[in-house]
């Protein structure tokens, strides 16, 4: 089995390292400017050029059996032209919907399930009475191109300066949500439609970007767990999705509102990189490869600590933590790589983390 890569970045190595013991082979598909740095000697690099055609890239990739994307910030089109050399999955179709924030919010609202409120804007749109409509803060987001907190703006209300939203780029506006809680789901969808899905993950932020992740999420409610699933459930089937998709959730009074989804492996992941009997990775791999799913079961509590920006710290603070590092050149807010825990005791963990959190970030 030989699988192509779009993408050159620290998702497509670890897709790679999880895919490697059961015999799968990788190619990379990278940008004309792509570093491809995280993945150099995992398999061949086919550097994308103008004018390159779809057999050619195929060809390129070492003619793969299946083609898939680290990224939804990817070329549609480019997709849609491989089809018919190999299957693509996630479905061209399913990465339009996640890429476009209108898109991806009206499709989710399509299906019956809750998200912030929100509506398209423009840069005539009047900010102030949205944000009474809608509910402050109100937060501006670009619908392509928007992640880890770059192109979007938070008014605090109506006293705030107002954002210039820049010309000929679509934007929407959501109202503020008082969550309680930042979660996320990792579910994976098999060829056969079967689903699996791990436990619910609990996320803090820093900037906009993740800092680290607790699963199984402490002190859940009962039936919060079934209650995400059957979303997933319904999202996935919705759009006859393959391979690994990420619900990431608001916990508002006891029920989810889903801020955003992305269709691939996930960095509120990278826990079940240790802490499940199978990892996002594999599950991916085993999804769009044909194989059926592994267990996603989590036998201990684990926990995910990223590295923005900085080195890892000496092994002897937290001898227990599994250092995943990406390759990359060490860079302010940059992710370089991450630390898996895991303990039997999630208080004990999440002290672990909390030490942790303020060595690295002081």
């Amino acid at each position: 089995m030989k699988i192509g890569i779009i993408g050159c970045g620290q998702l497509a190595r670890m897709l790679a390292l999880a895919g490697w013991p059961r015999g799968v082979q990788f190619s990379f598909l990278a940008g004309p400017q792509e570093d491809p740095s995280p993945v150099m000697g995992l398999g061949t690099i086919h550097r994308l050029q103008e004018g390159d055609s779809a057999e050619s890239i195929y060809q390129g990739l070492g003619e793969p059996d299946v083609i898939t994307t680290e990224r939804e910030q990817v070329e549609v089109a480019l997709l849609a032209s491989l089809q018919p050399f190999a299957p693509v999955f996630p479905q061209p179709e399913a990465v339009s919907i996640c890429q476009h924030r209108a898109r991806e919010k009206q499709f989710i609202n399509d299906q019956g399930i809750a998200t912030a409120p929100w509506q398209p804007v423009t840069p005539q749109t009047d900010l102030l009475a949205l944000g009474h409509e809608l509910g402050w803060p109100l937060f501006i987001k670009s619908c392509e191109d928007g992640y880890d907190g770059y192109n979007q703006w938070r008014i605090n209300g109506p006293d705030d300066a107002l954002p210039t939203l820049p010309e000929g780029v679509a934007c929407i506006a959501e109202g503020g949500v008082a969550f309680e809680r930042e979660l996320s789901l990792v579910a994976v969808r098999a060829r056969d439609g079967k689903v699996r899905c791990y436990p619910l993950t609990e996320n803090h932020h820093t900037a906009g970007i993740l800092q680290h992740s607790l699963a199984p999420a402490p002190a859940l409610a009962e039936g919060l767990q079934q209650k995400a699933e059957a979303m997933a459930q319904r999202l996935l089937n919705a759009m006859n999705y393959v391979g690994v998709l990420t619900l990431e959730l608001f916990l508002v009074d006891g029920e989810f509102k889903i801020n955003e989804l992305a269709p691939r492996v996930h960095n509120s992941g990278h826990w079940t990189q240790s802490g499940a009997l199978t990892c996002q990775f594999e599950n991916h791999v085993r999804a769009i490869a044909g194989l059926p799913l592994g267990p996603t079961d989590a036998p201990l509590p684990a926990a995910m600590v990223n590295l923005l920006g900085v080195e890892p710290p000496n092994p002897v603070i937290c001898p227990d933590a599994k250092l995943h590092w990406y390759n990359k050149a060490v860079r302010p807010g940059r992710k370089v790589g991450h630390l898996n825990l895991t303990h039997a005791d999630p208080q004990q963990l999440a002290r672990q983390v909390s030490e942790l959190v303020a060595i690295l970030y002081p």
